[in-house]
């Protein structure tokens, strides 16, 4: 053992926990949990131990271990799959971010609740229904909800309040709570019909109808009950027409993996009353040669602590290794009731996981073999790119360059990278710009300048051993400058480079609307052909590039709004602003925050808290007591060192 380490292991406590291993600039690379926390530990660095590559690539970059101890098993479990969501460290097994994966949110806190499409969790609340992998499929169970249980979609946030109703009354999709034509009770018992189907409860829910439909017509309130007929008879052609020829099986989840290369897929089909009614595939990444069982251990802890409604019965493939026994008590806590994770040898149980096996060795077939038409395409368009701008070999790296803002007000810059013919998210960068007025040249200098002169700096440091490369963030360089835009932002951004040191690396512009290519050299833009797979990749890193900074420029604006709100609230100061800020993020999440949520985030006191609470619920516009003197802006706590 490193000696080093010997003294790092010596207080770790043995009782159950969280083990994190870090590098040496900090960055999380593992996340694992154990029942003896110095033992487990203790395990990576023992001679004579064999461990996968990919943990033993982990041992050797580690630098620090830091530790979370836990009253149980479960607790740790829990605490595991929250830190690797949080952190996504690049040794563990980790689904594909699904964060940009669609959920039907159904806002059950809300006193007439909707049911829409999003792309984000929070704890709200809401019930969440997904992930789902087809955005299509999920826009057409919406729409099949509308014409089977009416409800509001509108944000109004005070029901009632409206005069008239709007049109989705009329055509049947609303029952016009908005402007008081249902009460609440019966508005919210047609939503707990809504959970119902998305649950799969559809023999629960055709019971329901069929005795409110009874009971109407024994009321002889003819009209009602043949409402409810012809709802009941709606659920029952959608059951059949997706109805797959199965025994049936009850409730349970049936899980299926396949591995390959250094990716894994998983599909879970989703049985309710004996029918497959979903089915979804999930890609697991940095698999190495991790066996089947602990990929199955981890899809499932991270799978399911990202939905609301766990069956009481999941069928596996196999065992998930020795954590199988506190993933069912974490599977049971969640659900509240017992879960058994069931492995069938035989029989109808049997054939269901076959199935999803199958579908998930097809999926993953399907996945590798598109990865590698995009790397033929993408390696096609570089050679052209390379083609059109005379360069002596095709570009690796190229750096897109946006800048967004309104009238010169919360000027933001992005610069987004693609790799292989890849984008990669992770070497995205942000930019506050500092220039003053709605000047695009001199917002792009000032980008391209700052982005050169810390390359310039942190090569210096790495060269002279005083920063690592794991610490510095602009050290690599394009072989390719794209800037968004045409021949001044090109020459802005060229003489940056210029003055930074960097002339040498060849840049280009792509101005919007005409998708004319501008290179410094040439008097006459660049037209390459419409259906050109250099000018396609292009566009799509100049898209993103843009996507990019709007996102920006509208969260600077949202929370400058919101910190000019929470000036008014007495106690809460510009520190606190900014911690609440990076807590919450924004209004919405704060609101629905409780006294105690409010009153962890780092400086807030409890007192401060409960202004806060008491302003957020009676609104802007009344309620909450107020910061006394003039009212001031929050946005010179937003601007950051860019």
């Amino acid at each position: 053992m490193v000696p080093d380490w010997e003294e790092k292991l010596r207080f770790i406590p043995e009782g159950t926990g969280v083990y994190i291993f870090k590098d040496a600039g900090g960055r999380v690379l593992y996340v694992g949990k154990a029942v003896n926390l110095r033992h487990r530990v203790r395990s990576y660095f023992q001679g004579g131990t064999r461990h996968p590559a990919r943990i033993a690539a982990m041992v050797g970059r580690a630098a620090e271990v830091d530790w979370l101890a836990t009253d149980s098993e479960v607790e740790a479990l829990v605490l595991e799959c929250n830190l690797i969501k949080r952190h996504r460290p690049p040794y563990n097994i980790c689904l594909r971010d699904d964060k940009t994966y669609p959920y039907l949110k159904v806002t059950v806190q809300e006193e007439f609740p909707r049911v829409a499409i999003t792309r984000r969790v929070v704890r709200d609340g809401s019930r969440y229904y997904g992930p789902y992998t087809d955005v299509g499929a999920v826009r057409e169970t919406l729409q099949l909800l509308r014409k089977l249980f009416p409800f509001r979609t509108c944000k109004e946030k005070v029901p009632g309040s409206r005069a008239r109703p709007c049109l989705n009354y009329h055509i049947g999709r609303c029952p016009g709570p908005c402007a008081g034509l249902v009460d609440k009770e019966a508005y919210r018992a047609a939503v707990e019909e809504v959970c119902l189907f998305l649950e799969g409860r559809r023999e629960e829910l055709l019971r329901g109808l069929e005795r409110k439909m009874r009971q109407a017509a024994a009321r002889l309130d003819f009209e009602r009950a043949a409402l409810y007929r012809d709802q009941l008879q709606a659920v029952r052609r959608v059951l059949e027409q997706q109805r797959v020829d199965l025994p049936r099986l009850g409730d349970l989840d049936a899980v299926g993996v396949a591995l390959a290369e250094d990716r894994a897929c998983a599909v879970v089909l989703v049985v309710r009353g004996g029918r497959v009614i979903a089915g979804g595939h999930h890609v697991l990444e940095r698999t190495g040669d991790a066996p089947a069982s602990e990929v199955l251990a981890a899809f499932l802890k991270q799978y399911y602590s990202g939905v609301d409604f766990v069956p009481k019965t999941v069928l596996l493939p196999e065992a998930p290794g020795e954590e199988a026994g506190v993933i069912a008590a974490w599977l049971g806590r969640r659900r509240g009731g017992p879960v058994e994770l069931v492995v069938p040898r035989r029989g109808a149980r049997r054939r269901v996981v076959d199935m999803a096996a199958e579908n998930a060795r097809l999926m993953l077939a399907g996945h590798l073999a598109d990865e590698e038409a995009r790397r033929i395409r993408a390696d096609a368009a570089l050679a052209e790119l390379a083609g059109a701008l005379g360069l002596a070999q095709p570009p690796a790296r190229l750096e897109c360059y946006d800048v967004s803002g309104l009238h010169g007000e919360h000027v933001v810059a992005s610069m987004v990278v693609l790799e292989g013919g890849n984008l990669r998210p992770s070497e995205y960068r942000r930019f506050n710009v500092r220039a003053p007025g709605p000047d695009d040249y001199a917002a792009m200098a000032e980008v391209i300048r700052r982005r050169f002169e810390r390359a310039r700096q942190e090569r210096e440091l790495l060269a002279t051993g005083q920063l690592s490369s794991k610490e510095a963030r602009f050290h690599r360089l394009p072989d390719l400058v794209v800037v968004d835009g045409g021949r001044g932002q090109l020459a802005a951004a060229r003489q940056a480079m210029v003055e930074a040191g960097f002339g040498h690396i060849p840049a280009c512009g792509l101005a919007k609307g005409e998708e004319r290519l501008y290179l410094p050299d040439r008097q006459a833009p660049l037209a390459l052909p419409p259906d050109s797979p250099a000018l396609l990749l292009l566009r799509r890193l100049r898209d993103e590039a843009h996507r990019f900074a709007v996102s920006q420029h509208r969260r600077r604006r949202e929370k400058a709004g919101l910190a000019s709100l929470l000036a008014e609230v007495e106690g809460v100061g510009a520190k606190r602003r900014r911690a609440l800020l990076r807590a919450f993020g924004s209004l919405e999440a704060m609101r629905a925050a409780s006294v105690e949520e409010l009153a962890a985030v780092p400086g807030m006191t409890r007192r401060a808290a409960e202004a806060l609470h008491a302003f957020l619920k009676g609104g802007a516009a009344g309620g909450g007591p107020l910061r006394s003197g003039n009212r001031s802006g929050g946005n010179q706590d937003l601007h950051g060192p860019g």
